[in-house]
């Protein structure tokens, strides 16, 4: 098939030997099946920043350092050359990420680096080779949604305690193989300890993950993994080792009431997008 034009570089540079077909498009980026050498991998296109549709960016970005001094202040005024900066920021972020969760234990797709705005990466795929499904697609028993929700809870905690917050999980950003959930789509992870949204971010994250999985085992929507992990997190007690309990007390007496009804709002707002992303995906299946 035609190559598409943002993949012509790597081509003419040896780092990709063909393209096989598209795999999906989203609000962030394209994403293709590509050979390189004997190996099937993905070639993540990141879409530029006028052509995203990635809703409140700049919330996402919010505590990324940007060591070179000359760099953070072009992305400060906004300038052409800035504006080029952000786009590296942005698409390296998920590199490094990446690495930096494959090191504490987080199942995520191997990344084989960013070159041009094009990340290559693992293709993550099921027992028969195919492209393993997102967890949206997925229909499980009330054992297998259980363990795999504690695994993500694992997964969300591990990310914390290398000082990250996915910010964007959902059914739609997990995959399923054969060994459980994978966690993909990571451009937009804030930095908890800089982000003033990471708490916010952090619950609408577990409340995603809770809801999706809770259809197959309802008692999971009675589980209180985020202020749990939160909580271990502020007070300095949270390690990769720790073991949840999904159990938490609440002081209603000292409850930010605000700030709840601010996260019941997100949640909403996040189940609308998902309803839409949903249907958008059906139509393209069509």
């Amino acid at each position: 098939m035609k190559p598409p034009k943002r993949l012509l570089p790597l081509i003419e540079d040896g780092l990709i030997d063909e393209v096989i077909s598209p795999l999906m498009s989203g609000k962030e980026a394209s994403v293709w099946v590509v050979r390189c050498g004997n190996d099937i991998r993905c070639a993540k296109v990141y879409k530029d920043a006028a052509k995203r549709s990635f809703k409140q960016a700049a919330t996402y970005q919010e505590g990324r350092k940007v060591r070179n001094s000359r760099r953070a202040r072009a992305m400060e005024k906004g300038s052409k050359y800035g504006r080029r900066q952000q786009e590296s920021t942005w698409q390296n972020a998920e590199v490094d990420a990446l690495y930096r969760l494959a090191d504490i234990g987080v199942r995520v797709p191997e990344p084989f680096g960013c070159v041009d705005g094009v990340l290559l990466m693992e293709l993550v795929t099921d027992d028969d080779g195919e492209v393993a499904s997102r967890l949206n697609d997925v229909i499980l028993t009330h054992e297998q949604a259980l363990e795999d929700h504690a695994l993500v809870m694992h997964y969300v905690k591990l990310m914390l305690c290398a000082g990250l917050v996915h910010g964007d999980l959902s059914e739609f950003n997990v995959l399923v193989d054969a060994y459980g959930p994978v966690i993909i789509d990571l451009p937009q992870a804030v930095d908890a300890a800089a982000n003033n949204n990471a708490e916010r971010m952090l619950a609408r994250d577990v409340a995603n993950m809770t809801r999706y999985y809770a259809q197959f085992a309802p008692e999971l929507a009675e589980t209180r993994y985020a202020p749990e992990i939160w909580s271990l997190y502020k007070s300095g007690d949270l390690h990769p080792e720790l073991e949840l309990t999904g159990e938490f007390d609440l002081d209603e007496a000292n409850a930010d009431v605000e700030g709840v009804l601010d996260e019941i709002h997100a949640i909403l707002m996040e189940e609308e997008e998902r309803q839409v992303r949903q249907e958008e995906e059906d139509e393209s299946d069509d």
